[in-house]
């Protein structure tokens, strides 16, 4: 089954960043996953602009940059010129308030437009920004901090979300408490792909060709 599997790069060792994207990168990792926090949207500060634009110079896998921000439309512009064409960028609709004018220009520079939806937004509140994002992120946990619990209500929300996902034309991807059995139980019903924190990727004692490789060759329930 080909799904994606992502990096959360606020889980490296930031010690020896550009080790942990060339081991990624050698390990099979399909793309970075670059969560951008203002302390304001969410209660927490997590990587920088700087650091988009050194892990945007170290590889040429796609980024994925995931903004947690108030307002996303004053500082788009900041990271759509650090990024490249077909990278993607989400935002989170409660955080603007004309959230299609955002993604606009996300698609007017080439690159993917997305969205995340936290665990208590609805999808009916999101559903016209549905129609013209190309990936929808579904937060299994609230965002601003690694290492959380999944909330097992956000199940039923994915199910709505792969009723719609084929008459819409967008990719489903999850984010959040991401262990071997929900990859192991939602890739067959239609996720495209998986954001991989400490839960399955970082800190295990293992390199990460081994553990990708591992997680590439679940069995599916």
């Amino acid at each position: 089954m080909n799904i994606k599997l992502m990096a959360s790069m606020m889980c490296a060792d930031y010690g020896n960043l550009e080790r942990e994207v060339r081991e990624l990168e050698q390990g099979g990792i399909d793309s970075f996953h670059i969560d951008i926090m203002d302390g304001r949207f969410v209660p927490n500060y997590a990587m920088s602009l700087n650091d988009l634009k050194y892990i945007a110079s170290a590889t040429n896998k796609p980024l994925d940059v995931h903004l947690m921000v108030e307002h996303p439309n004053n500082t788009i512009e900041l990271f759509i010129r650090a990024l490249r064409k077909g990278d993607t960028v989400y935002i989170h609709p409660e955080a603007e308030y004309h959230p299609s004018t955002t993604l606009q220009k996300v698609i007017d520079a080439n690159m993917i437009p997305g969205i995340a939806i936290n665990p208590g937004t609805s999808v009916e509140t999101v559903l016209e920004m549905l129609r013209i994002v190309r990936r929808v992120l579904v937060m299994t946990v609230n965002p601003g901090n690694a290492g959380q619990m999944f909330m097992p209500y956000v199940g039923k929300k994915i199910a709505r979300l792969l009723e719609l996902k084929d008459e819409m034309n967008f990719e489903l991807l999850w984010d959040g408490a991401c262990g071997a059995d929900k990859i192991q139980q939602y890739a067959p019903l239609g996720l495209d792909g998986f954001v991989l924190g400490t839960t399955l990727l970082f800190g295990k004692g293992k390199s990460y060709r081994e553990t990708i490789k591992n997680i590439r060759e679940l069995r599916f329930m």
